[in-house]
């Protein structure tokens, strides 16, 4: 009881300092819009930096992406749903500090039954059950919520592009993420779980994000007269999106229906 204590102390403190960031880096309001002329900070860099990703990412995240891809749907679909609803409890969070408490409710349920009827989340029973799936949440939209302004543009070796407000949300959703307190707290859960786990399910969001968007980053880079500047658009304009709660925005990069782009 204890540790638990302590680690809900250690996580407030955190998120208050987060919070007095993230207001520092952003100094206007947007309640619910967001500006997409987004200040840029170290273009050169940043250009650079995505140079480096694109290569990185060409040598091996999209080899392993495609190896990926080479499972069988029904293991694909399982291991997409399985982490999903891991990261679900990140998304109730959010929701909470949001004061979205509808959204929370949903969250929670899916969570709930995906656990238990859909065998820790491989199946998705609560979407039959009137559980929609609906965007996932972090805490860079928290404080846009809150009314942080995104503050400058950059990209970010290997994590890729960000602004000042998602940076420190990067930061705050760790300590938001109860799959991260579990993995890390051995004295809470007495060392059922290692650090590992924690970093296996993210590298395996990520592999699964990216087989899923193989063809249409290929495609922007193809077509893009300037690519950093496409990149740069995309991401201010799907964040705002996310942002104001529109569906359009998580369809487009987390549809995890695995049939449809096997047909394709």
């Amino acid at each position: 009881m204890y540790s638990i204590k302590k680690m809900l102390l250690e996580r407030i403190k955190v998120l208050t300092l987060l919070l007095v960031l993230g207001q520092f880096l952003a100094l206007s309001n947007v309640h619910g819009k967001e500006q997409y002329t987004t200040n840029e900070c170290f273009e050169g860099v940043s250009r650079a930096t995505l140079k480096f990703n694109m290569g990185l990412d060409k040598a091996l995240f999209k080899p392993i992406a495609k190896g990926y891809r080479a499972l069988p749907v029904p293991v694909r679909m399982g291991t997409s749903n399985a982490v999903e609803n891991l990261r679900s409890l990140l998304t109730l969070s959010n929701n909470v500090l949001q004061g979205e408490w509808q959204l929370a409710g949903n969250t929670a349920g899916r969570f709930a039954i995906n656990s238990t009827v859909g065998i820790l989340g491989f199946f998705d029973p609560a979407e039959k059950m009137g559980f929609e799936k609906k965007s996932r949440e972090d805490f860079g939209q928290t404080l846009a919520v809150w009314g942080s302004n995104s503050g400058c543009y950059f990209v970010l070796p290997i994590l890729g592009p960000t602004t000042a407000r998602d940076a420190v949300g990067l930061v705050g959703n760790t300590f938001l993420d109860p799959v991260y307190q579990i993995t890390h707290n051995t004295e809470v859960m007495n060392r059922s779980y290692s650090e590992h786990n924690y970093y296996y399910y993210k590298g395996t969001d990520a592999v699964d994000f990216r087989s899923k968007n193989i063809e249409s980053i290929d495609s922007l880079e193809k077509n893009s007269i300037d690519f950093y500047a496409s990149v740069k658009s995309l991401y201010l304009q799907n964040r705002s999106q996310k942002i104001i709660n529109d569906e359009i925005a998580d369809k487009t990069q987390d549809d995890s229906d695995w049939e449809e782009i096997d047909s394709q």
